[in-house]
């Protein structure tokens, strides 16, 4: 087992962007949005804006080590009929493939938990490929999974 790497997790600074991007591009590459399927550069841009606009639910953090970011995710809150409080939906989770396996991950994940619960979220839930065998030992120790089939229609 590799050793953990010391990494501190904090909120996405606007100085961060050149940093962050390459995650960015790293985590939409992983899922197959490159070449022809790649975001287009304003969804990219829309999307870090959103960051720093106060009207807008989406929150980012980021992994830093050594003085480089090595990890972000990006989360948002959302209603829910199930629940009389806020929900927290992780959406994006990324490291660097150089330090993967070394905690990194599971930092990010813990950063979002004690972000979640600091604002009133009773619960934390996320999505990934079932081809992500690699993130899903790290969800299995983080996390239940709860069994539900995503289905989505692009419109």
């Amino acid at each position: 087992m590799t050793a953990s790497l010391p990494v501190t997790v904090r909120p996405v600074q606007p100085d961060d962007f050149e940093a962050w991007l390459p995650l960015w591009a790293g985590y939409n590459k992983f899922y197959g949005r490159f070449g022809p399927t790649a975001l287009s550069g304003d969804i990219t841009v829309m999307t870090w804006s959103r960051f720093f606009d106060v009207y807008e639910p989406v929150h980012a953090l980021v992994a830093e080590s050594g003085g480089e970011l090595v990890g972000l995710t990006h989360y948002l809150y959302h209603r829910s009929t199930t629940r009389i409080g806020p929900v927290c939906y992780l959406q994006d989770l990324f490291t660097a493939e150089s330090v993967r396996g070394r905690g990194v991950g599971k930092a990010l994940i813990e950063a979002v938990y004690e972000q979640a619960q600091a604002d009133g979220s009773s619960r934390v839930y996320w999505q990934t490929h079932n081809t992500n065998a690699t993130a899903m030992r790290l969800y299995d120790q983080v996390a239940e999974n709860s069994g539900f089939v995503v289905y989505a229609k692009p419109l």
